[in-house]
C-alpha cells in the first residue's frame, strides 16, 4: 500500500526530507504523498521512514492503495531504475 498523511498534519517539515522516492511534497493545507512514488521505503529500509519521525503520528497506509510487497519492489525498481 503507498501511504497518506491525514489532515492531523501539522506541516512540521520533518517527513519531506526522509522520503528516498521524494513522494512527500507541500499541498496546498499539508503534506501530501504521491501514491505513484511511495514504496513504504520497501528497497531502501525495513520500514517507512515519514512514519518514524512524524511526530503526530499522521502517516496511515492508504487503504484505497492495497500493494504487497512485491508490487512495492516492483515500482521501487521502476523509479530508481535498478
Amino acid at each position: 500500500m503507498a501511504l497518506m498523511i491525514t489532515d492531523e498534519c501539522i506541516n512540521c517539515d520533518v517527513c519531506e526530507p526522509e522520503c528516498p522516492n521524494g513522494a512527500i511534497s507541500a499541498g496546498e493545507e499539508i503534506y501530501v504523498i504521491d501514491p505513484n512514488l511511495c514504496t513504504e521505503c520497501v528497497g531502501h529500509y525495513d520500514e517507512p521512514q515519514c512514519q518514524q519521525v512524524c511526530p503526530v503520528d499522521c502517516i496511515p497506509l492508504d487503504p484505497e492503495r492495497k500493494e504487497s510487497h512485491d508490487e512495492l519492489m516492483d515500482k521501487y525498481r521502476v523509479i530508481t531504475a535498478a
